[in-house]
């Protein structure tokens, strides 16, 4: 075998497909039984007409990274449909603030669109270049310096005392629970980031929704292996090294456990030094009928944060970080049927994908705050609970081995991170174990389901150890 890769998320995935289809001998090792890491799906114990979502729901990078731009899920039977609502934020006492595929409909609806229209404006119309900036290499020139240049000065500004340049509480609000996907106290450049690209991308490829579930875009990526001579192990932990070339889609700490002695001394430091970010409660509801929000705009929206005005998040995100529940925490919801009818079972049936973000390691069952905040917006809510399958934080890792304390992130939540990866390496998806790598969210370019860590990876293995300076194409 000349390759194994270990982890079967998208970024393992995406190595594994590169490696097979430059023509070496690849195997992918999965410790859980089924497929996917952070993107999986799977039947609701009870109603078995009703599909979860296991990690993400919601795919904005899905089709606008440039790894899976190439590979074209689409080509392959993935349907992804784009709502024309991108995400929505619900407002005490006011109108949400609602983020439109349309850039045009967002600021004719928002207090000041056109603050927001000065911030996105100039990225919407250089989408390419903004993505290049943020899903590059971190290594290499951006692909188009202009636009680098305009994302980076925004980014810097929302990420420090001047993000009161954008004004209006619905804008306000509306960008900076976007920013929370990346879970870190703001102000700061890690949200300012993550709201700058994810805002950036739901004006353009917007926020699709994979019909059928996260799986199918797993489900590509494994038929894919297998046509180019791939093979796929699943429900088989990996504790011993594999012989050969081994790209690890796992947090950085597990290479402990795996070499234990043989990790050299400077390295095993690092390692244990290792940070991993607060946690969250994963919680999937199955619904009897339709949230009644108080905005009836949002009914159309598939993607919402519940996290109120922009002072309301950041107090919840300070809170966490400092090991206390947030008495309103930021909890992200999906609604997935809303652009997949499939969802909705005979009787009527459709899940609810949250996750409600809380301390590292934390065993509270987040099911009732969860349900309050959605009755704040949507009274009557509590009404429609068919049922309510939680997860602690601290039970994350039983379904994913790298949500160590349920940090969803592998702790790649700090500008570091992003920039440099786990440990200070030239060429962070190495390691200074022989044939071993790395190709999880903790290298850059971080999180999301995007494959380009699992790109940039391959990229390194191919050229290092076979001598292959061309990366294979990944067209259909």
């Amino acid at each position: 075998m000349d390759v194994t890769v270990v982890g079967s998320g998208p970024n393992g995935l995406a190595a594994a497909v590169i490696c097979a289809r430059a023509g070496l001998s690849v195997r992918v090792i999965e410790g859980q039984p089924t497929p996917g890491g952070g993107a999986r799906s799977a039947t609701d114990p009870e109603f078995p007409g009703v599909l979860h979502d296991v990690c993400s729901a919601v795919h904005p990078l899905g089709v606008a990274s440039p790894f899976f731009a190439e590979f074209d899920p689409a080509a392959r039977g993935v349907e992804m449909v784009t709502p024309e609502i991108s995400y929505a934020n619900p407002l005490a006492g006011r109108p949400a603030a609602i983020a439109y595929h349309s850039l045009d409909r967002t600021c004719a609806e928002l207090e000041h669109g056109s603050s927001w229209r000065r911030l996105l404006g100039p990225l919407v119309e250089h989408v390419d270049g903004v993505l290049g900036f943020f899903l590059g290499d971190k290594r290499s020139l951006p692909p188009d310096l202009p636009s680098t240049v305009r994302a980076g000065l925004r980014v810097l500004a929302q990420g420090s005392p001047a993000w009161h340049l954008l004004r209006g509480d619905d804008a306000q609000a509306l960008f900076t629970g976007v920013g929370t996907h990346a879970i870190h106290p703001m102000p700061s450049p890690v949200n300012s980031g993550a709201g700058i690209m994810l805002s950036t991308v739901a004006h353009t490829a917007g926020w699709p929704v994979p019909v059928g579930g996260t799986q199918t875009i797993t489900d590509a990526l494994i038929a894919d292996l297998r046509a180019h001579g791939g093979e796929l192990i699943t429900g088989s932990p990996v504790t011993s090294p594999p012989g050969g070339v081994v790209i690890y889609d796992t947090s950085p700490t597990a290479l402990l456990d795996i070499y234990g002695p043989a990790v050299p001394d400077r390295y095993a430091k690092a390692l244990r030094r290792y940070k991993f970010g607060p946690g969250v409660c994963k919680i999937d509801f199955v619904l009897s009928g339709e949230i009644p929000w108080r905005d009836p705009r949002m009914a159309s929206s598939p993607t919402v944060h519940l996290g109120g005005t922009r002072a309301q998040m950041a107090h919840a995100e300070r809170e966490i970080w400092q090991g206390r529940h947030a008495e309103h925490p930021m909890t992200l919801a999906s609604l997935p049927h809303l652009a997949d009818p499939s969802r909705i079972d005979a009787q009527g049936r459709r899940p609810l994908w949250t996750y409600c973000h809380v301390p590292a390691g934390s065993t509270v069952d987040q099911t009732e705050t969860v349900i309050a905040l959605f009755e704040n917006a949507a009274p009557g809510f509590r009404d429609l609970v068919l049922a309510a399958r939680a997860v602690p934080a601290a039970e994350m890792s039983r379904y994913n081995a790298n949500y160590v304390g349920g940090d969803i992130i592998v702790g790649g939540a700090t500008l570091k991170a992003a920039m440099v990866g786990p440990t200070l390496r030239a060429n962070p998806w190495t390691t200074p174990i022989p044939k071993a790598y790395l190709c999880s969210s903790a290298t850059p370019p971080g999180t999301g389901v995007h494959g380009m860590a699992g790109l940039y990876a391959a990229r390194t293995v191919l050229r290092r150890e076979f001598g292959v300076k061309t990366l294979p194409s990944l067209a259909p």
